[in-house]
């Protein structure tokens, strides 16, 4: 028999699955099927040919490009049913924390009327490959109340996704984002629950080899190369003139691993996001996918380059460079000078949600090209290779090609592609701002914490350390941005130490909090408390190569996902030392909140600053090696298909229901 994580916490409660009748368990699996099946639903398929952009009748409104001055009409409508709706489960959340003498629920119910006074929080999720993807996942289940026993006991975080306002990813935290909202914000729970061959987040086939064929997959592995070849094609020759980039290619591979499509649904659309059921009615928080912009002929990114982020409703930069957006759901129509013009059609499609997942993670274009040395691959995958490079030149291999450039002719004081027809966009961390604060610190979504979960791999060779763990450099990046004057744009930040200090000080073996004195921040206005988790081993070890490994089997996957969720969760407050953890993400949470309504801070909340925030203490010299050591109990995943089980159900059980043996 089959058991789910609801059927498994639910023999944990009961106390063991050996005194626990047949019947019993029968009624137990049967609920947990319901509910799986109940929650897994697929995303939208809005687009009119498939992956193939094609004109559409135009609205009465016609599109245009708006200026980056404000928050879109859209988002503020939005926001006004989400702040509300974050109130309640942010209640229980730090109810549940219960931080000692301070009444969360009496200050929550007092200023709920007036939902900007009560705390804004946003999620970041780095890149880095199918690691952070894992790891985040670890980490975002730790804060969805929907994870069983999530919400059971101050130990545990559940609600804090539900109390969120913004969420944010880039590269492999995009793909998490990606397979969240492209389906329909299922959970992570609800992905690793289901294990069938063409079921999502089934990574034991190298995304070169393409899905095991079985459920909604059909395709062996030549017709796998035969589909992103012709779906690419289609794009290519559609009516429009639609360059096409290897990220093409890349992006239809990862849709077949995150969309719970056939085919990896070619036609299922960022901006769908915007009408499916949980979003539309304001249940999820705003996800937000960041890019990077390449202008011509630049070879080596700086800080100064646009960050351009992909929300539902738009794709564009409140940079000073670009300082516009463009709706998202119209992107591949012909824009000119901020307009589309009266005898240009609308277009739509080109927003494919695999493409802007690729987007963002355009670096990984590098595994694709493996397929021109793979003797096993069929020669039209390979010549489809051979003529993207020719066209592109292997400079350019890294790119998405977002021709026509929706931008051009906008802002040309300071657009650096506003006058060319193509425009270039590249991984969202090739400017080392790995973890994607941009978006979340700009002024006009007053967001007062961020949980920022770096899963990044600074510690790389040539070096004496252990490699592919994070060291800050991505705070540190975004630092010295907020710190220029010519890109900040009103954007502030907290000081950041230099990497060297990370590791000395051990910040980058546990969390810290940064910018806890809101008087004492680089650029203008206020920054958001940074509460940084950087990827450590708590139960495994989670450093795997961001390019080197790119097959998981669901026993590592799901090793992966639990050591990520304690990193979150610090064990579940059981890390020697930090028992205290929980409670002082409540402090974090409402800080800024504190502020506004000035009310005194909790005595219990000084003692959580004076503990984890960064108090400026320097140590910048050369460190040791870093060979972290691990902080809990490691399991050593041996056989069977493990299920994803939080320490709070018990590792006894975990192993007996599923599988999953530890020595």
């Amino acid at each position: 028999m089959r058991y789910s994580l609801f059927a498994a916490s639910a023999l944990a409660s009961l106390g063991s699955a050996s005194s626990v009748g047949r019947a019993e368990i029968e009624q137990i699996e049967a609920n947990a099927a319901y509910r799986a099946v109940e929650v897994y639903k697929r995303a939208t398929n809005e687009a009119p040919n498939g992956y193939a952009p094609a004109d559409v009748d135009c609205p009465s409104d016609r599109p245009s490009i708006r200026k980056g001055d404000t928050l879109s009409k859209n988002e503020t409508d939005w926001l006004k049913s989400r702040r509300p709706k974050t109130v309640d489960p942010m209640r229980e959340l730090l109810t549940r924390i219960n931080i000692d003498g301070f009444d969360a629920g009496k200050y929550i119910d007092d200023n709920r009327d007036n939902t900007t006074n009560l705390p804004n929080i946003g999620i970041a999720f780095s890149g880095g490959g199918y690691r952070a993807m894992l790891n985040g996942a670890g980490a975002l289940a730790a804060f969805d109340s929907r994870t069983p026993n999530a919400t059971n006991g101050a130990g545990q975080l559940g609600g804090l996704l539900q109390a969120s306002t913004y969420i944010a990813g880039l590269s492999g935290g995009g793909w998490l984002l990606g397979s969240i909202y492209m389906n329909n914000f299922t959970s992570v729970q609800n992905i690793i629950d289901h294990n069938e061959p063409g079921d999502i987040w089934q990574l034991g086939n190298s995304i070169l080899k393409g899905p095991e064929t079985g459920g909604i997959q059909i395709l062996s592995t030549a017709e796998y190369y035969g589909n992103l070849v012709d779906t690419v094609t289609d794009k290519k020759h559609a009516l429009g003139g639609f360059d096409t980039s290897l990220t093409d290619y890349w992006a239809r591979a990862l849709s077949f691993q995150f969309v719970n499509a056939t085919d990896g649904g070619p036609g299922y659309t960022w901006s769908s996001i915007q009408d499916d059921p949980d979003f539309k009615n304001a249940d999820a928080p705003f996800p937000i996918l960041i890019a990077l912009e390449r202008a011509p002929g630049q070879a080596v990114l700086s800080l100064n380059s646009t960050n351009i982020e992909f929300n539902p409703f738009e794709m564009g930069s409140f940079d000073p460079t670009l300082y516009g957006f463009a709706p998202l759901k119209y992107v591949g129509s012909n824009f000119s000078n901020g307009e589309l013009p009266d005898n240009e059609k609308c277009v739509r499609g080109f927003d494919n949600g695999g493409f802007v997942m690729g987007t963002s993670s355009s670096l990984f274009n590098q595994i694709i090209l493996q397929l021109q040395d793979d003797n096993s691959a069929p020669a039209l995958i390979k010549t489809a290779l051979e003529g993207i490079l020719g066209a592109l030149g292997q400079n350019d291999d890294d790119i998405a090609d977002y021709t026509p450039n929706p931008f051009q002719g906008y802002n040309n004081r300071t657009n650096p592609n506003s006058n060319t027809n193509r425009l270039t966009l590249v991984d969202g961390g090739e400017d080392l701002q790995n973890i994607p604060f941009n978006p979340l610190i700009q002024p006009h979504r007053e967001v007062d914490v961020i949980f920022a979960i770096d899963s990044s791999a600074d510690t790389v060779e040539p070096t004496d350390s252990a490699q592919n763990w994070p060291n800050g450099t991505s705070l540190v990046a975004t630092y010295e941005r907020t710190s220029n004057a010519s890109i900040q744009n009103n954007t502030a930040f907290p000081y950041i130490p230099d990497t060297n200090t990370f590791v000395n000080l051990g910040l980058n073996n546990r969390p810290t909090f940064f910018g806890c004195d809101s008087g004492n921040l680089t650029g203008r206005g206020v920054s958001p408390i940074i509460v940084y988790i950087p990827n450590a081993p708590y139960v495994f070890l989670s450093n795997m190569s961001t390019f080197a490994k790119l097959a998981y089997n669901n026993t590592e996957r799901n090793a992966m996902i639990l050591n990520g969720y304690d990193v979150a969760t610090m064990g579940n407050n059981t890390r020697a030392g930090y028992e205290d953890w929980t409670t002082c993400v409540g402090c974090a949470i409402v800080s800024r909140s504190l502020n506004r309504t000035n009310t005194k801070m909790p005595d219990a909340c000084s003692k959580c600053f004076d503990k984890y925030c960064w108090n400026g203490t320097r140590a910048d010299n050369t460190p040791p090696p870093y060979w972290p050591e691990m902080i809990l109990q490691e399991i050593k995943v041996k056989s069977g298909v493990a299920k994803f089980l939080p320490n709070v159900v018990g590792l006894a059980v975990a192993a007996a229901v599923s599988g999953l043996l530890m020595m």
